[in-house]
């Protein structure tokens, strides 16, 4: 039966998400998508969920959005929380300005504040002169940061990244990894992302964590500077011990 134990109450101390033996059970089919997870996220941190697919990486980020509840455990989570999709998700309809201005709207803001905080995030999120355009009209790039720029835009406290540079290409995918590093150093949003690439979870996060088999296997700070050299000696160590953790059975 569901836990009820999730709450939206923000943990005590530096942690501003816990998982403490949380699992989740698809039914009917009784489906164990985590089996028994324990983990914590502290205020300001980017982490990166690696792992087979599969496994409960997508899971935990659904639950801390609110858009799926726990079967066990206790999950402790702030309400401010935005996520960004690998799609986009974008209301096709809609044009750049309206998407992003999308959930503050929700929310009530006042329209002057809407604007306000729309153009902020089209100027930080290098939007500028695309405004007015569709997304059937935006690259995939683009299409990308508009998603980015909605879910910054609710001034969340947690921003959830799902793949959201899998289906680019590595010119555009190193120029965003850019812009979020950028934007983490500039407002110390805590990050949560999945990646199904292992480099790219030691380019930006600033600890990694595997999961497999629906729990947390193993945790990886990473303590090197940014930029992030990613044939350095130190990168590709970094890479290894996580690469033979994620192929271990």
């Amino acid at each position: 039966m569901p836990s009820d134990s999730n709450s939206n109450n923000i943990p005590s101390g530096p942690e501003i998400i816990t998982f403490s033996k949380v699992g989740k059970i698809y039914e009917p089919q009784g489906t164990v998508a985590l089996s028994s997870v324990t983990l914590a996220v502290e205020r300001g941190e980017f982490l990166c969920l690696v792992g087979p697919s599969g496994e409960g990486k997508t899971t935990i980020l659904k639950l801390i959005a609110g858009l799926e509840a726990p079967t066990a455990g206790t999950l402790m989570k702030p309400a401010r929380v935005a996520m960004a999709f690998q799609s986009a998700a974008l209301l096709p309809w809609l044009s750049v300005y309206e998407n992003i201005a999308f959930g503050l709207r929700a929310q009530g803001t006042p329209e002057k504040a809407v604007e306000a905080k729309v153009r902020e995030q089209v100027a930080l999120m290098g939007l500028l002169g695309l405004e007015e355009k569709r997304p059937p009209e935006l690259s995939g790039g683009q299409a990308q940061r508009v998603g980015i720029a909605r879910a910054l835009a609710v001034n969340p406290e947690v921003l959830l990244l799902d793949e959201p540079f899998s289906a680019l290409d590595a010119k555009t995918t190193a120029e965003l990894h850019d812009d979020i590093i950028a934007i983490w150093k500039k407002t110390r949003t805590t990050i949560v992302m999945v990646s199904h690439i292992i480099e790219e979870a030691v380019s930006l996060a600033d600890r990694v964590l595997l999961i497999k088999k629906g729990a947390a296997a193993a945790e990886f700070p990473i303590d090197l500077p940014y930029p992030r050299r990613e044939q350095g000696e130190a990168f590709l160590h970094d890479v290894a011990r996580i690469r033979r953790e994620f192929f271990k059975d």
